[in-house]
């Protein structure tokens, strides 16, 4: 679940995003094909992402998502989809 706290320029989340993301899992360069799993996120991994992004964007998004094993792309467009 993505809960929307206001719109914002989806370049900018999409950026944000993948920093957060290449930060918190260790993304190599060429890895945006990588799922959550396969970059070794764990719980603690998905605290990490999902509170940065809270903090950072004022996007409040469900761990349960992470758990969904999305890729950096497919994450990505769900939290745009909640800033929009």
């Amino acid at each position: 679940m993505v809960q929307n706290t206001g719109a914002a320029d989806p370049s900018v989340v999409e950026q944000r995003v993948e920093e957060v993301w290449r930060d918190v899992l260790g993304m190599p360069e060429g890895g945006q094909h990588l799922t959550f799993f396969e970059l070794h996120g764990q719980s603690i991994s998905a605290v990490r992402i999902v509170g940065r992004l809270e903090d950072e964007l004022g996007v409040t998004v469900d761990f349960g998502l992470l758990f969904e094993d999305p890729d950096l792309a497919t994450f990505t467009k769900a939290v745009v989809a909640l800033t929009s």
